[in-house]
């Protein structure tokens, strides 16, 4: 009887847990706040993910996770006490479009109610992911605070057709072709752009210089090419180990040299490759030096480079000497661009100093600054060996997105500071 008993406790417990796990796709809210809860690609079948308009973000099954699901609505819990939040209601078209030859899926996500003629419309361009986008947690934080949202799947991922690239000129193109199909899907929006994150921030600019685009939104990207990008990186990392200005020195020839492999298709460059990396090895710190490629290049063989190098670092199509200060100085619509003070992964200093050149010229940028953040606006924690925990993206960025890309940002938004070039 006892083993019969505890079998019945345990399969009770299993159903419980099973029933607060079973959220019903999609968002959730209370007033001004909001989540929304999506599958989780990177788990189970069953998993799902959270993300609060604040910024908190996770897994429904987590022990830690600050809600619980039922049918229609989900339990937030309060300190000691919780409260209900109801299923927002959203309307979602899935649909496909062409680009360049190649059928591409999408997804239309929009409030159900609310007045049509004020609602803008944002196409989301994803970074360098490999992962479907249609169930992106942003794009749903969007669109509840009242925006038209359209999501796809970049070409080689998820539904859509085509070999994974990122060469920015073909990504562009099909952003382009991704706004003119939302364009026809939607009633009465005031205006119509773009979001990128990361890697979109070279692409979305791009994209709106080629479909008479509104405004464009990047969060976390850089106006530097990706050569530019490893070799601040590098500088980062040699700066976080309090390095002098002879380690820059050394970093910089490195780059140089890795470059130059790069771009001659992996035909020159070995020799100024060989001198540096006789220098670097005396020093034990160049070990900890990563970049996006340099260190890699650095650790690897002449005799490995010259016959893997090609097909390893420069097998999709990168533009490594890509010219994104040329295509904003063509951009006419209004900018917003959010950085992350500590990004470690696209360090913010030839960034911010191009977009308040850009600024000072005219050009209609806004920029902000995320103290104690890195990249993807993440909050974190540092441990004992220098390396970071990602806790939550930061309080106000979800906000200041939501708020912008309707055109009406007036802040505060978190710890975000608003930059001028005075």
């Amino acid at each position: 009887m006892k083993a019969s008993a505890t079998l019945v406790f345990l399969a009770s417990a299993m159903i419980s847990l099973a029933t607060q796990a079973a959220c019903r796709q999609g968002v959730y809210g209370s007033g001004s706040e909001i989540v929304a809860i999506v599958p989780d690609p990177n788990a189970g079948p069953s998993s799902q993910r959270y993300l609060f308009l604040d910024g908190r973000r996770g897994s429904t099954t987590d022990a830690a996770a600050p809600l619980k699901c039922s049918a229609g609505s989900v339990s937030i819990d309060r300190d000691r006490d919780s409260e209900r939040w109801t299923e927002l209601s959203m309307n979602v078209r899935d649909t496909t479009f062409s680009s360049v030859a190649t059928r591409m899926v999408g997804r239309l996500i929009e409030p159900a109610e609310g007045p049509q003629t004020a609602r803008s419309l944002v196409v989301m361009v994803h970074g360098s992911e490999r992962t479907s986008a249609l169930n992106s947690p942003y794009a749903y934080v969007l669109a509840a605070q009242g925006i038209s949202v359209f999501v796809y799947d970049k070409r080689g991922t998820g539904g859509s057709e085509g070999e994974y690239t990122q060469n920015f000129e073909l990504l562009a193109a099909d952003a382009a072709a991704a706004l003119a199909h939302a364009r026809t899907m939607v009633r009465g929006n005031s205006r119509s752009g773009y979001f990128g994150g990361s890697q979109g921030g070279w692409v979305a600019p791009l994209a709106a210089t080629r479909s008479d685009a509104d405004f464009v939104a990047v969060g976390f990207g850089l106006v530097a090419s990706p050569i530019e990008e490893d070799r601040e990186q590098m500088f980062s990392e040699a700066r976080a180990l309090s390095l002098g200005e002879e380690a820059i020195a050394l970093l910089d020839r490195l780059s140089r040299a890795t470059s130059r492999l790069l771009l001659t298709d992996f035909k020159e460059g070995y020799e100024e490759l060989a001198k540096v990396r006789r220098e670097l090895v005396r020093h034990p710190w160049s070990e900890q030096i990563r970049g996006e490629y340099s260190g890699d290049m650095l650790r690897m063989s002449e005799d490995e480079l010259r016959r893997v190098g090609r097909p390893r670092f420069d097998n999709v199509e990168l533009i490594w000497d890509y010219d994104s200060m040329a295509t904003l100085k063509q951009l006419d619509a209004p900018l917003l661009w959010v950085l992350a003070e500590d990004d470690r992964e696209a360090p913010i200093e030839t960034t911010r100093a191009a977009l308040l050149k850009l600024m000072k010229a005219g050009k209609p940028i806004d920029l902000y600054v995320f103290p104690d953040t890195d990249h993807g606006m993440m909050e974190y924690v540092t441990n004992p060996d220098g390396s970071r925990k990602s806790t939550r993206i930061t309080e106000g960025y979800l906000r200041l997105l939501g708020d912008w890309i309707k055109g009406k940002a007036s802040g505060p938004y978190g710890g975000g500071q608003k930059m001028t070039y005075e």
